[in-house]
């Protein structure tokens, strides 16, 4: 198996984590008792919290990769 498949393949399971938790939160939030409002609050609050989260992660990530790229670079020159 190449990098790049253990990449992907690394890639391919914390997404999956990542969906596997966010749906867990929503269902934890959904079937908690509480009133309608609080609920969409608080919902409405971890979205944007996971939102920021996921944003952040990308562009480390894209620097991650930018990075690499300049050092492929220069390995190669």
């Amino acid at each position: 198996m190449s990098s790049s498949d253990d990449r992907n393949s690394l890639v391919y399971l914390l997404a999956g984590f990542g969906l596997g938790a966010l749906l867990g939160a929503l269902a934890g939030i959904l079937f908690a008792p509480k009133a309608g409002e609080e609920t969409r609050e608080e919902l409405g609050s971890r979205l944007k919290e996971i939102k920021d989260k996921s944003e952040d992660w990308i562009a480390e990530q894209r620097a991650k990769r930018k990075v690499a790229a300049v050092d492929s670079e220069e390995a190669g020159a």
